[in-house]
């Protein structure tokens, strides 16, 4: 086979089960040890299926005739029947949609935070500048922005973000008040959504927040041991013990939906499976729980050395999330979830988050970035709220940068389930939008592994 003709499917072993993907057409076949072996050799050895039971290798060599024939046969019918092997979509100087429709924007309410997270991309929330709050002014602005930019689309969404949000609740309160006013009067569906870290997350908060439908991002890194150490407050306290009762108690006020408990893992809890699991058994059924990305000094910092201990514990997380669906337990792990078949449209498998085009950031004071990780950067300042996107060159750059012009990605098997990575990230340690980070990739295809074999074996 070719090296293309390699990545139209991808083989692997999940303890005694053996997994292969059609990449293209995203259909899971599970496999026999035998038709494992069988299909290992053709791959590797590029033979014709018909032409295997001729070849007399020594690692196929002890099968019997017929049950080969048999294994190619049926490799045959999937190959017939588009679910082997199938053709990708014609991709050869493919360009995105060039409308510029923005569908989502993520709101900077506040440039402060009450905590000082060790690992915080935002420099403790002020994300390199002054500490600030948006006023409502701007964030009205703001929203008038998307509304007008979301053209004929429907369904817009907005993140209220920070910094810690909660610590500009009154102009927070007052933009989804107006969210929800203005979205009703333009016809549009507006999905609102904070991230907290739950320190301010009050009675009477919580109440409006369940109240008027607000999704729930709810930052907790697990074990208390582990949450205390990279999550303090300011006096170096840690938080674990004020924020798990408000979470809680949050998420029982709104019939356990619409919220995601989202956590970061690093070097010093790379055994990130039992933080996973003391949330599940904390009574949490919606959870992510991501790595760390940071500078290779600092301590915390993952490295490739890393990699196999993540990858084992991944495989662990994969077993207990099937043993609590078996249970009646089941949760939902973020990575976990996958539509194989064919998932999003071409495009959005192609450029996956958006960021730059249909995705924006918004600093307090205004300013347009491609996403809540570029602001602050002012070579990626778009425009403002005022006159909207001044610089669509920025733009143009991040739409172009996507699966098919990153040469990483097209030789990648996981090419359409990961849709080229994270933009921050490939520009934080590459300075390249075109190179991805490479301890993001192998992560990312342990984790949609372990998702394939999740479906495959629960079906």
């Amino acid at each position: 086979m070719t090296k293309y003709e390699e990545t139209l499917t991808h083989l692997f072993s999940f303890g005694e089960d053996h997994i292969l993907l059609d990449v293209n057409s995203g259909a899971v076949h599970q496999l026999s040890r035998e038709a494992y072996r069988v299909v290992d050799f053709w791959r590797r050895t590029g033979c014709a299926l018909q032409d295997l039971s001729g070849r007399g290798a020594s690692e196929i060599s002890d099968m019997t005739p017929g049950d080969l024939q048999d294994i190619c046969d049926e490799l045959e019918n999937l190959v017939s029947q588009g679910f082997l092997m199938s053709a990708a979509p014609e991709l050869e100087g493919y360009r995105l949609p060039q409308e510029r429709v923005v569908k989502a924007l993520c709101l900077h309410v506040s440039h402060d935070c009450n905590l000082r997270c060790r690992y915080c991309f935002a420099g403790a929330g002020a994300f390199g500048g002054d500490r600030s709050l948006m006023s409502f002014e701007t964030g009205k602005k703001a929203l008038d922005f998307l509304f007008d930019a979301s053209d004929n689309r429907d369904h817009v969404e907005v993140d209220y973000f920070g910094g810690e949000p909660l610590m500009n609740f009154s102009v927070v309160k007052a933009l989804i008040g107006y969210g929800e006013a203005e979205s009703a009067r333009r016809g549009k569906i507006l999905k609102q959504t904070l991230t907290t870290n739950g320190v301010l997350l009050k009675d009477d908060i919580q109440a409006f927040l369940n109240q008027h439908d607000v999704a729930l991002v709810l930052s907790l890194d697990g074990r208390q041991e582990v949450n205390d150490r990279m999550r303090p407050t300011l006096g170096g306290q840690g938080s674990y013990h004020m924020i798990l009762p408000r979470f809680r108690e949050t998420v029982d006020g709104r019939g356990g939906d619409n919220y995601y408990i989202r956590g970061t893992y690093t070097r010093f809890n790379r055994d990130f499976f039992k933080d996973v699991r003391h949330i599940a058994e904390s009574g949490f059924s919606m959870i992510s729980v991501e790595p760390v990305v940071a500078a290779p000094g600092e301590d915390y910092a993952l490295g490739q050395e890393d990699l196999p201990e993540l990858f084992r514990q991944y495989e662990d997380l994969a077993r207990y999330y099937v043993e609590r669906e078996k249970e009646g337990k089941a949760f939902t792990f973020f990575h976990f979830t996958l539509n194989l078949d064919q998932g999003p449209c071409l495009p959005k498998r192609l450029s996956g988050c958006g960021a730059g085009c249909e995705y924006l950031a918004v600093s307090p004071e205004g300013l347009l970035y491609p996403c809540h990780q570029f602001v602050g950067k002012s070579e990626f300042a778009l425009g403002d709220v005022d006159r909207g996107i001044t610089r669509p060159d920025i733009g143009d750059r991040f739409r172009e940068s996507h699966v098919m012009t990153k040469e990483k990605c097209r030789e990648c098997w996981a090419r359409f389930l990961c849709s080229g990575g994270c933009h921050a990230n490939a520009w934080n340690f590459n300075r390249d939008l075109h190179e991805p980070y490479g301890i993001g990739c192998a992560i990312e295809m342990k984790r949609l592994e372990c998702a394939i074999w999740i479906q495959a074996v629960t079906v």
